[in-house]
C-alpha cells in the first residue's frame, strides 16, 4: 500500500514537472514569438523608414532635375531672345549701311552730274573758242575739222562692226544651245518611251518638261539675237547732199 502511494506521489510530481516544463516551454515560445514579432516590427519600421527615405531622395532628385531642366529651358529662352536681338540689331545695322551706301552713291552720282555739267560748259566754251579760231583760221581749221569728223566716222564704223560681231556670236551660241536642248529632248523622249515603270516615266517626263522649257528659252534668245542682228547691224542711211562751201566750219552737214 505504501509503495502504491509513493508511486502515486511520484506520478503526480512527474506530472507537475511535465506541466512546469510545458509552461516554461510555452513561456519561452511566447517570448520567442514576442521577440520575433518585435524584430519583425523593427525590420518593418526600418524598411518603411528606408523606403520613405529612398522616396524622399527620389523626389528630391526629381525636383532637382526639374529645376535644372527649367533653368536650362530658361537659359535657352534667354539665349534665343539675346540671339534674336543680336540678329535684329545686325539686320538694322545692315539696313542702315545699305541706306548710307545708297545715299553716298546718290550723292556721288549727283556730284558726277554736277561735274559733267561743268565739264559740258567748259567744253562748250572751248568749242566756241575753237569755232572762233576756225573762223579766223579758215581753210586750215576746216581741214582739221574734216579730219576729226573722219576719225569719228571711222570709230563709229568700228563700233558698229564690233556690235555686229557680238550679235553674230550671241546668235551662234543661242543656235548651239537650241540644238543641244533639242538633242536632250530627243534623248529624254526615247528614254520615256522605254521607261519600265510609272516612277521612272514621271521622273523622265519632269526632265523632259524642263528640257522643253530650256529649248523654248533658247529659241526666244536665238530669235531675239537674230532680230537684233538683222535690225541693228544694217547699213547706215545715206546722208543728204551737202551744199556748203568747202572749209566752212559752221556747215551743219559736216
Amino acid at each position: 500500500m505504501a509503495d502504491q502511494k509513493e508511486s502515486s506521489v511520484l506520478f503526480s510530481l512527474k506530472e507537475l514537472m511535465n506541466l512546469e516544463e510545458d509552461r516554461i516551454r510555452e513561456e519561452e515560445a511566447t517570448k520567442a514569438r514576442r521577440v520575433k514579432a518585435e524584430q519583425e516590427a523593427r525590420d518593418a519600421a526600418e524598411r518603411t523608414a528606408r523606403d520613405a527615405e529612398e522616396r524622399r531622395l527620389r523626389e528630391e532628385e526629381e525636383r532637382r532635375r526639374q529645376d535644372e531642366l527649367r533653368k536650362r529651358e530658361e537659359a535657352a529662352r534667354l539665349e534665343a531672345i539675346r540671339h534674336g536681338e543680336i540678329e535684329k540689331a545686325r539686320a538694322e545695322a545692315d539696313h542702315r549701311a545699305r541706306l548710307e551706301t545708297m545715299a553716298a552713291q546718290q550723292a556721288h552720282e549727283a556730284q558726277l552730274a554736277t561735274i559733267s555739267q561743268d565739264s559740258h560748259k567748259k567744253k562748250l566754251q572751248v568749242t566756241i573758242g575753237i569755232v572762233a579760231f576756225l573762223l579766223v583760221a579758215g581753210g586750215i581749221g576746216g581741214g582739221v575739222f574734216f579730219k576729226k569728223k573722219s576719225d569719228e566716222q571711222a570709230a563709229e564704223a568700228a563700233r558698229n562692226a564690233a556690235e555686229r560681231q557680238a550679235l553674230q556670236e550671241r546668235a551662234q551660241a543661242a543656235e548651239a544651245s537650241v540644238k543641244a536642248s533639242q538633242e536632250k529632248e530627243q534623248e529624254l523622249q526615247s528614254a520615256l518611251n522605254n521607261a519600265k515603270d510609272d516612277a521612272e516615266r514621271a521622273r523622265i517626263q519632269s526632265e523632259l518638261t524642263k528640257a522643253q522649257q530650256t529649248t523654248a528659252v533658247a529659241k526666244r534668245t536665238l530669235s531675239s539675237s537674230t532680230g537684233s542682228s538683222s535690225g541693228g547691224g544694217g547699213s547706215p542711211k545715206p546722208k543728204a547732199a551737202c551744199n556748203c562751201t568747202p572749209g566752212d566750219p559752221l556747215c551743219s552737214c559736216l
